[in-house]
């Protein structure tokens, strides 16, 4: 009772005012709107002859300019605008002249009782028109390129007194019955002319054309926006005005570009300082350093400083959230005065009436700033935190441990990246609803308590019960976001892993078995996804039904409580109901966010959390304290610290400035790891490491960086053109770029894609080079090139540019160990021996097992050499070599155009086989919707969804419409009908409404979801048919982008928001039948407003929409900068690159954030132009409720018209809003449905053409006239190869780096199809049958080692087609099984991403157990023994040459000796058959090319034999 006291005091007091309100206004003027124009005209006047002033007192500053435009005649091309504006312009000037007459000579009633404000009123009306049409004839001499503000706002101002007076005066006619005179048909025509003057003023623009007398046209748009192209780049929001940041007018710059033609990135303008990626990034790193000092932790809370991060912003966001819902009750709270108003009509004044429109017009436009401000604000916090995340996750991409990058694959970290991070920023857009949900329940129930008394408790009750249901399902809703984002991960790691070994999946035809692979991954997650968007669905229907079942308890308590329900408190009700609506249907999502956020938020503060390499692992020292630049003494290092056997033990070395340390070992000794431990990357357990000097380092894989040679050699120092030519010449590339089509601008494709082995050595070696550091890691640089290449780097660079620079080499090839000044022989992870070559020799403790393997290989070419007579004087064989070509063609770009093609579309095109991402221009196509809504059973449950919403908004209509009718418009009054049937019927009718949204939410579920389920597995399918030369093509970035983000907006978001824009169509159909029923003079203004609204969505969705696009292609350069640093941490650390690497990202990131930010601008631009326009129709509707007269309405429905009116601007606003953001979601299905169309390889079986079980049977091998071509603007690879490797023989591929080796066997294999000519193996023509069937039937050991995420069992028999012993008898005959066994999982033993707990050499071992396992007839080696010593290297030929004694071998090779003892020897230069014979044959002519490669190799190792035997 206490309560209730309050509540009455509170709302007496509240009435009381509203009285003093109306008393003041008591006051009538006959003369209102002739004061209003009055008032009006001379602020138009005033202002305009103010203007004319300043022009002219400023006249004098434009003197020579207007002289020297005299000099240059020039005219104008009217547009249809400005002609129009002329045309009404004059007509208005007409209209209010012929009215002055009229009233001059008494032909027409004024309602004004003042004579002289009647003639005022007129006569200014004409001078203003006058003025205005004078200003418009002026608009082409100044070349305006828009109409004067002044004139727009006039002419806006004039359409609101005309369509205001039109209203007046036709209740003034209805209420005295008169009839229609001449002045009312002229107001009416006059209504017409302003109309179309208030579309021109809207549109602004008068689209005129400049001509001058050269009869160049030019828009003057056009002209203004190239003269300020410069300034365009700066952020237009950081140079906003107070009304402009309101209005979000800063954007209309934008705008009228994006309107000429489609946006591109350099057209969109900066983001503002404070929400640039470097501000936000080092504002956190601020906090976090903060936290660390304050807390003396060294991984602070990431939660704190994301706290800390947002809450200023926040707090200013909430106080615009706290007023916007503060104001959205106000028009509840007043509906059942207004209500008691119309009811009681005869005794109460105007005026009140029109106070109560006023008061709902000032909230609702206090409501509209207040909520277009705070959610722009919480997008622009999201912006900042997003870039302070992502920055910080690629940070600490760079500074991961070992063990800890071997707990987060790339997948992983690209996960976190793309979905997590933004979850996480989401959630900040839903924060502020947090805390305006207390208020709007608070404000809900006082509402409720003012009208229903006590009956607000039982709203409240079950509001808080509706509201509880949400814990348990919150929980289990994160229950299973925490399963979909453990199987994303899955499957992204999966699918990160498939796109960066396509090229042996294809060749070794798994394309089956990953697609399997995948498909059964995608299935787990989309189990995942159903039970989420079940729970989602029930859930949904609950809270849509909720504010029914709330009323119906509602009006049920108060029944019981015998509070009467009148029509104003019931109406109030509903009002207040459909306002709880909102924060009760947000809850849902609200919760969900919090699931999803907090699982992505725990899961990246995990990471961030990680350890990172040791930063004080390593001492620098000064080069004036010490002689050593490297100096490591006991030292003890491990990869993984938990392990019993360190990597490396009692390391004792020590490097003078200026030596040459070479370092060898068997497969898996610890020489990679040794060059690692000096670097920092392997934990150290003990011992101390002293550097003196910069470091530069060069991987044993190539890690090449997407864009041109130049920029990879570069990397980040200055082009100084001296020292880039010793550069690119000692480390034989200048042949290179002189053959590519544009020299070293020519683009690399993804990883060095398209450049082959030796090529891509060599750019990472000139890169180290170029870097002109104290101190150079080199692991194992020679082993992807030639000899004759490798002799010339070793000459020219280790002891030619780098002969005074410390040097620590890994090596294979014994030959360069000779000319080290030490040695280092490692043994177990233990420097075994060190000491020079002949002390080693000496020393017969391990050395010679290495140095005798490669003496053999050398004595037997030599011996093949001598047996032939080849041998010729050392000058003769140097002169011949300096006078060959020291590099050929890359193998992608030839020398010579193709005859048919013109050299400038080469030149253009053959630098860049990455092309740019492809993007749709102009709107959104049909078939791009139809696509997507057909997909599942060509459409057919989208119409049973629009009936189950279209029959709950009928019935929700129907229930509210008949409270309303059944309900007593006054207490005094008695019902038509008893309470409780009424309450019975409108029960029903809620009832059969919640049953329609329980319908529709499951239907939309099943068919989103399984749309998206669809459209997944055809753009899977699609890409994994690709062709190679898409993947060559295409950087994986742009895949994953689409397997990741796109694909979650299908999953989750797409079908919700499609859904929307047909739920929010339908539902404001609804409120405008209702409003139109109730009062049809609505549709007077409705009806324009609409045409607005629509010109107003035209005028903003082109702009959008390429916003929209551009967001989405700048999202994945992110992504694929990330993995490719990843890739190469270890490159940028040591090359202390981290600042100019993280600088990139954080562009990359500004990149991305400036057309989202303006994107989402956009959005609040036309989301606040709507709503005002919204906002007007409500206040129209208003004024015309309070005109009619008594009798003509009933209170009670005027009233329903108002409760449903509140909501037309959120309405009108949300099914734009829906409507803009389904077509920005719809971009995600545009671009999946792109890679569902790809080019296809040819069928992998054709049944028709199926060739024998048992073929091959011989495996001979016959080229005809074979050309090839990567892309049909580049030159042909391979020219006219003719030759045939007969069955059952081997066969050795030998040629200079480029010159095609590589290019032959992917032909063989069709991974690249003939141009012209064929390949038939055993009589079966390759190009007729299967690719399966093709692939299938070969084995290739590749260049580069592939293995897969797993275990040793599934690296080396994905199909699970061998027994345990099978895969024993083949490790132990590639030397692997020690290593195997020791591991306590044995063949179950961890493979982690990419193979990287086992060496290079390792790796390739067991590429080799692969091919033993499957014994095929023809067996591909593509420098497969590249990365082994000669000592395993001798093994793996011994067992190829058993294993595969009766089958046919095909060798590609740099080392002459692999290939010396081979059936035939095919040499390629510049992708043409040079020779073809048997070896001896070869080296019987002296001048063969074969000839000068022996020869090469034989002169290079000749003084290293003679030590070797010297010491033998």
């Amino acid at each position: 009772m206490v309560l209730q006291g309050v509540f009455t005091s509170f709302t007496a007091t509240n009435l009381k005012f509203l009285q003093f309100l109306v008393t003041w206004m008591q006051l009538k003027s006959p003369c209102f709107w002739e004061e209003v124009n009055i008032i009006m005209q001379l602020g138009f006047l005033g202002i305009t002859l103010f203007h004319f002033v300043q022009k002219n007192v400023c006249k004098h500053r434009r003197m020579v300019a207007d002289q020297a435009a005299k000099n240059y005649p020039s005219g104008a091309k009217l547009s249809f605008s400005y002609r129009a504006s002329v045309v009404c312009s004059i007509l208005m000037l007409s209209i209010h002249f012929l009215k002055l007459l009229m009233l001059l000579n008494s032909i027409t009633d004024s309602h004004c009782n003042s004579t002289f404000q009647a003639y005022s009123s007129e006569i200014m009306a004409v001078t203003s028109w006058a003025v205005t049409l004078i200003v418009v004839c002026k608009i082409p001499k100044e070349k305006h390129i828009r109409f004067p503000w002044i004139l727009r706002a006039w002419w806006v101002c004039s359409f609101l007194l005309s369509i205001i007076c039109i209203v007046f005066d036709a209740y003034i006619k209805t209420a005295e019955h008169g009839n229609l005179k001449m002045p009312d048909y002229a107001n009416f025509i006059g209504l017409l002319a302003s109309f179309l003057l208030l579309v021109i003023s809207v549109r602004g623009k008068t689209s005129l054309v400049f001509i001058d007398y050269n009869n160049i046209a030019e828009p003057l748009l056009r002209g203004k926006i190239d003269k300020h192209s410069k300034q365009r780049r700066e952020s237009l929001y950081g140079r906003a005005t107070l009304l402009q940041l309101i209005t979000f007018s800063w954007l209309n710059p934008l705008f009228s570009l994006g309107i000429e033609e489609p946006l591109e990135q350099d057209d969109i303008p900066d983001v503002d300082v404070k929400d640039s990626a470097e501000f936000a990034s080092f504002a956190f790193d601020q906090i976090l350093k903060q936290i660390r000092e304050k807390e003396g932790s060294t991984n602070p809370s990431i939660y704190k400083a994301i706290f800390l991060f947002i809450r200023k912003k926040a707090v200013i966001n909430a106080l615009f959230a706290v007023i916007n819902a503060g104001a959205s009750y106000v028009g509840p709270y007043l509906i059942d005065d207004f209500v008691n108003f119309l009811a009681e009509k005869k005794t109460r004044k105007l005026k009140s009436g029109y106070l109560l429109a006023l008061a709902f017009l000032s909230a609702k436009m206090v409501e509209t700033i207040a909520e277009r401000q705070w959610i722009f604000g919480a997008r622009q916090l999201g912006l900042r935190l997003r870039a302070a995340l992502i920055s910080h996750t690629y940070n600490k991409g760079l500074v991961l441990s070992s063990l800890s990058r071997q707990s987060h694959t790339s997948g992983e970290l690209i996960n976190y990246m793309s979905v997590d991070i933004q979850r996480i920023t989401d959630f900040i857009w839903y924060l502020n609803i947090i805390w305006m949900l207390p208020i709007q329940i608070s404000l809900a129930i006082y509402i409720l308590h003012t009208s229903l008394g006590l009956g607000s408790l039982a709203a409240l009750a079950s509001t808080l019960i509706v509201m509880a249901c949400n814990i348990p399902i919150a929980r289990i809703q994160r229950r299973f976001q925490s399963k979909i984002m453990d199987a994303k991960d899955k499957r992204m790691k999966a699918t990160s892993e498939v796109l960066r070994n396509m090229k042996t999946i294809k060749l070794q035809a798994w394309d089956r078995q990953f697609l399997h692979r995948l498909e059964s991954l995608r299935k787990v997650e989309y189990k995942c996804l159903w039970e989420s968007q079940r729970l989602q669905a029930i859930s949904t229907s609950i809270f849509w039904g909720s504010p029914t079942l709330i009323s119906v308890v509602t009006f049920g308590a108060c029944m019981l409580m015998g509070i009467q329900l009148t029509a104003g408190r019931v109406l109030s009700a509903l009002a207040t109901f459909r306002m709880l609506q909102e924060p009760i249907f947000t809850l849902p999502d609200l919760l969900s966010v919090i699931a999803q956020g907090k699982v992505s938020a725990d899961r990246v503060a995990s990471y961030l959390q990680e350890e990172e390499i040791e930063q004080d692992a390593i001492e620098y020292v000064p080069k004036d304290q010490t002689e050593f630049e490297v100096e490591i003494d006991n030292g003890k290092f491990s990869w993984d610290p938990e392990s019993s056997n360190p990597t490396l033990d009692g390391v004792q070395l020590k490097v003078k400035r200026g030596m040459k340390v070479a370092i060898c070992g068997t497969v898996g000794s610890g020489k990679s790891s040794l060059l690692s431990c000096i670097l920092g990357e392997i934990q150290k357990l003990s011992g101390t490491i002293k550097i003196s000097g910069t470091k530069a380092y060069v991987p044993q894989l190539p890690w090449i960086l997407t864009g041109n040679i130049r920029e990879n050699i570069l990397f980040g120092n200055p082009y100084d053109e001296n020292k880039y030519d010793r550069t690119i010449k000692a480390c034989a590339l200048t042949k290179d770029f002189e053959l590519f089509s544009c020299g070293d601008l020519t683009e690399i494709g993804e990883r060095g894609i398209n450049m082959s082995g030796g090529q891509k050595q060599r750019i990472q070696i000139a890169r180290a080079v170029y870097q002109d550091a104290d101190i150079y890691l080199l692991d194992d640089p020679f082993s992807a090139v030639d000899a004759h290449t490798g002799t010339q780097l070793f000459q020219d660079c280790l002891m030619g540019i780098l002969k005074h620079k410390t040097i620590l080499y890994v090596t294979h090839q014994v030959e360069f160990l000779p000319a080290a000044d030490i040695i280092l022989l490692m043994q177990n992870g233990r420097i075994a021996q060190a000491g020079t070559f002949e002390e080693l020799l000496k020393q017969n403790i391990g050395f010679e097992v290495l140095v005798g393997a490669h003496s053999k290989a050398v004595h037997s070419v030599l011996t093949v050499e001598n047996s032939c007579g080849t041998s010729q004087d050392p000058e003769s064989v140097e002169a011949e070599s300096n006078t060959d070509s020291t590099s050929n063609a890359e193998l992608v770009q030839k020398q010579h155009v193709s005859e048919h093609k013109h050299p400038l579309e080469i030149t253009e095109k053959g630098g860049k086989l990455v092309q740019d991402e492809e993007r749709e221009k102009g709107s959104i196509g049909k078939e791009v919707y139809w696509s997507y809504m057909t997909t599942v059973k060509g459409g057919v449950l989208i119409p049973i969804i629009l009936l189950a919403q279209s029959s709950f908004q009928i019935l929700q209509i129907a229930s509210n419409y008949w409270m309303a009718w059944a309900s007593p418009p006054t207490s005094e009054t008695d019902p038509t009908l008893g309470m409780n049937f009424v309450l019975l019927v409108y029960s029903l009718l809620a009832v059969g409404s919640s049953l329609c949204v329980l319908v529709r939410a499951m239907l939309v579920a099943v068919a989103g979801l399984w749309t998206a389920q669809k459209l997944f597995i055809n753009m899977l399918h699609s890409v994994f048919r690709a062709p190679m030369a898409f993947f060559d093509s295409t950087p994986a970035g742009r895949i994953l982008n689409r397997a990741s983000t796109d694909q979650s907006v299908l999953d989750l978001e797409m079908a919700i928001k499609l859904g929307r824009c047909a739920f929010s169509i339908i539902k404001i159909l609804g409120t405008i039948a209702v409003m139109s029923n109730i009062a049809w003079q609505v549709f007077v203004i409705f009806i324009p407003v609409t045409a607005i609204c629509i010109w107003y969505q035209q005028y903003y969705i082109p702009t959008a929409r390429e916003l929209a696009r551009l967001a989405g292609i700048q999202r994945a350069p992110i992504l694929h900068h990330f993995a490719e640093s990843l890739a190469g941490t270890v490159t940028i650390r040591a090359f202390d690159q981290e600042n100019r690497f993280i600088d990139a990202n954080l562009g990359l990131i500004d990149n991305h954030a400036k057309p989202w930010f303006h994107n989402i601008s956009a959005l609040e631009w036309l989301s606040f132009r709507l709503n005002l326009l919204s906002i007007f129709v409500f206040a129209f509707s208003l004024v015309v409720l309070v005109m009619l007269p008594e009798g003509m309405i009933n209170p009670s429905i005027a009233g329903l018209a108002v409760t449903y009116g509140i909501n037309l601007n959120v309405m009108q606003a949300s099914v734009i809003w829906d409507i803009c953001n389904a077509e920005n979601k719809m971009i995600s299905v545009e671009r999946i449905l792109q890679h569902s169309n790809l080019a296809s390889e040819s069928a992998l079986e054709m049944e028709e053409c199926r060739p024998p079980n048992s073929w091959p049977e011989v495996g001979t091998i016959c080229f005809r006239n074979l050309q090839i071509q990567y892309a049909e603007h580049l030159p042909c690879v391979l020219n006219n190869i003719s030759c045939t490797f007969p069955g059952r023989k081997k066969i050795g591929v030998v040629g200079r780096t480029g010159s095609g080796k590589s290019t032959l066997i992917q032909a063989i294999f069709r991974i690249v199809e003939p141009r012209e000519g064929s390949i038939t193996i055993d009589n079966v023509d390759i190009s007729n049958i299967g690719l399966h069937d093709l692939r299938s039937r070969l084995s290739i050991i590749p260049q580069d080692p592939t293995m897969f995420e797993g275990t040793v069992r599934g690296n080396l028999d994905p199909l699970m087609q061998y027994s345990d012993n099978k895969l024993w008898e083949v490790l132990n005959k590639c030397q692997l099984d020690e290593q195997v066994r020791a591991k306590e999982e044995k063949l179950d033993a961890t493979v982690i991403e990419n193979g990287e707990n086992w060496s290079m050499g390792q790796r390739q071992l067991f590429c080799l157990g692969r091919a033993l396992l499957k014994k095929s007839s023809i067996l591909v080696l593509d420098e497969a023994t590249a990365s082994v010593d000669s000592a395993t290297d001798r093994v793996i030929q011994k067992i190829i040459s058993q294993e595969f004694k009766d089958r046919t071998v095909v060798t590609i090779a740099h080392r002459i000796h692999t290939v010396i003892d081979s059936d035939l020897v095919l040499v390629l230069s510049d992708g043409r058959v040079a020779e073809f014979d048997k070896p001896a044959k070869l080296l019987e002519r002296k001048d063969s090319f074969f000839s000068k490669l022996i020869r090469e190799y034989s002169m290079r190792s000749k003084t290293f034999n003679s030590l070797a035997n010297l010491h033998g």
